[in-house]
């Protein structure tokens, strides 16, 4: 074998060498993209995958607009020897006009490289842009002229995905010789090699954006479902979105911790959308609850707000002490003395007045009613007798309406408050009967457990806080606090900071609700942060941590 053979046996088996290295990469590529889930950093991976498979200093990822089909947007933007890197993850925006495929008359635009490999479905490959015929490089060459690059070898090259479909186009500039590091012209192999890659790119391309349009899908479903328990009770609908926000809150502060008992967890990417996905639909069961008990804001409301039938049988009673009065004063002797039967009247009218008054006080729901206060409401109800429309006489109050004015705290009955409380059951059952994929399959957990307590007296399961995860103990806080300072219930003004946190720290020593994870809330300030988002101004107090029960301070 002549010294010329050994030369070209040796360089072929480099070449051979460095081929099935470059297909190890690619195959490597491959797999790397087809678990990248991020879609800025997928496409930065096949820009940068492409370029050193192809030992390329400059490259561009175009992508094609998703409404408006006949134009590529610039994604990607990849100079190493100019330290160019734009568009992705890098933060900074590319800005060039989108590339279009045709002018306003519908012509073809050719003359781009990158439109030319779209429209003629085919790679194109240029030895040196300043020397090719047929292809518009001004813009090119005015880059070149700003910053003295030398834009020579281009490989341009469509993105195709499994359908056929061309949805980008994968560019590189200036192969560069792994010896001399000249410029030189991407080969055959160099060609093959982004071909391909820009297939499996495609296709990983394609993947990524059709679970990002199925995920935009389900929450926009979910949200619609909220939304319909928003139209069927303005009352409940902020509660929906609002609830998913303060449980991301707490969560990461919660993962975010470094020290106490919850210093060590920590949630992944798929672990926090699947406690979104839960928060968004804690409550999807309410919309089989009924309107007239989600919105009733008065204990005597169903349809309408009955104080007034109430109203009028005092003013039934009233009238009747009057006329009774006025026969006895008829029935003295001309020039008797009624000055004691009027006063004795008048009181009487006091008496009733002030009846009426403390009544329609106890149908406006609160806190805690005494029982003292419950224990006169049914005195009222045999303290009187009215006629009613038939003539005959009747109880001054019905068995449910005493049943009402006595709630002791808030405006729904216990058979309200079940038919209430169902709707976690229903929730559960909803969320239980989908088929959830492997990283969602705890969101009827998470959301079905966020009326559980920590000494396992909440509903519908009674369990501990031994038997609950972290998120469904999160979701618990959250949706308490929510309800603390509401504005848009229909019963009661949002609390404030601290009287908020004051509850909420008694839920904490009585064990309803988890205590490393209230520590952090307090003490990460979580709670001020979602103040400033949701509540008026005049809620947000100036809080005085140590005086909050059951916090043990920071």
């Amino acid at each position: 074998m002549t010294t010329a053979d050994m030369s070209a046996h040796r360089t072929q088996a480099a070449l051979a060498v460095d081929l099935f290295r470059r297909l190890e990469e690619l195959n490597e590529v491959g797999i790397a993209l087809s678990k990248e889930k991020d879609l800025d950093r997928l496409l930065e991976a096949i820009l940068v995958a492409a370029k050193k498979i192809t030992n390329a200093d400059g490259g561009t990822l175009y992508r094609r607009h998703p409404e408006d089909r006949d134009r590529l947007n610039f994604e990607i933007i990849r100079t190493t020897s100019l330290g160019i890197a734009m568009g992705g993850t890098t933060g900074v925006k590319i800005p060039f006009d989108p590339v279009p495929l045709r002018d306003a008359h519908g012509t073809e635009n050719t003359s781009m490289v990158a439109a030319y490999a779209v429209l003629r479905d085919r790679t194109v490959n240029i030895t040196d842009a300043y020397v090719a015929d047929g292809f518009d490089f001004s813009g090119t060459k005015a880059f070149d002229s700003r910053t003295g690059y030398r834009s020579k070898s281009f490989l341009t090259v469509p993105m195709k995905n499994h359908e056929g479909e061309i949805i980008g186009v994968l560019q590189l500039i200036n192969s560069i010789d792994r010896d001399s590091g000249g410029i030189v012209a991407f080969n055959e192999a160099d060609q093959r090699l982004a071909e391909s890659l820009a297939s499996q790119a495609a296709v990983a391309l394609t993947n990524r954006l059709l679970i990002v349009q199925l995920e935009q899908l389900f929450e926009s479903f979910i949200h619609l479902i909220n939304e319909a328990i928003d139209d069927k009770s303005p009352y409940t609908g902020g509660h929906c979105n609002r609830v998913p926000v303060l449980t991301m809150l707490l969560a990461e502060a919660a993962h975010d911790t470094r020290s106490g008992p919850l210093a060590d967890w920590r949630m992944s990417d798929n672990e926090r959308y699947e406690l979104k996905i839960a928060g968004l639909l804690h409550d999807c069961g309410k919309v089989t609850t009924p309107v007239h008990v989600v919105d009733k804001a008065t204990k005597l409301q169903t349809i309408t707000d009955r104080i007034h039938l109430v109203d009028t049988r005092f003013e039934v009673v009233r009238r009747d002490a009057e006329i009774e009065m006025l026969r006895r004063i008829a029935a003295l002797p001309a020039g008797t003395e009624t000055a004691t039967l009027t006063e004795t009247l008048r009181e009487r009218l006091v008496e009733i007045d002030g009846d009426r008054a403390f009544v329609r006080q106890c149908n406006v729901g609160s806190e805690a009613m005494s029982p003292g206060d419950q224990d006169r409401v049914r005195d009222i109800a045999v303290k009187y007798r009215w006629r009613n429309v038939d003539g005959e006489m009747a109880d001054f109050l019905t068995a449910e309406e005493i049943e009402n004015l006595t709630i002791r705290a808030g405006t729904l009955t216990s058979g309200e408050r079940q038919i209430i409380n169902h709707h976690i059951d229903v929730t559960i059952k909803m969320l239980e009967a989908l088929p959830w994929p492997r990283h969602l399959r705890h969101v009827p957990e998470f959301a079905g457990g966020h009326h559980e307590r920590m000494d396992g007296k909440g509903y519908p399961r009674g369990l501990t806080r031994d038997q609950m995860s972290v998120p469904a103990r999160v979701m618990g806080i959250a949706d308490i606090f929510e309800a603390l300072t509401a504005k848009d219930r229909p019963y009661k003004k949002g609390k404030t900071l601290t009287e908020s946190l004051h509850i909420l720290g008694k839920f904490r020593l009585n064990g309803h609700v988890d205590p490393d994870l209230f520590d952090i809330f307090v003490g990460q300030r979580v709670y001020l942060r979602y103040a400033e988002r949701f509540l008026d101004r005049e809620q947000i107090d100036d809080v005085d941590v140590s005086a909050i029960p059951g916090y043990a301070g920071d």
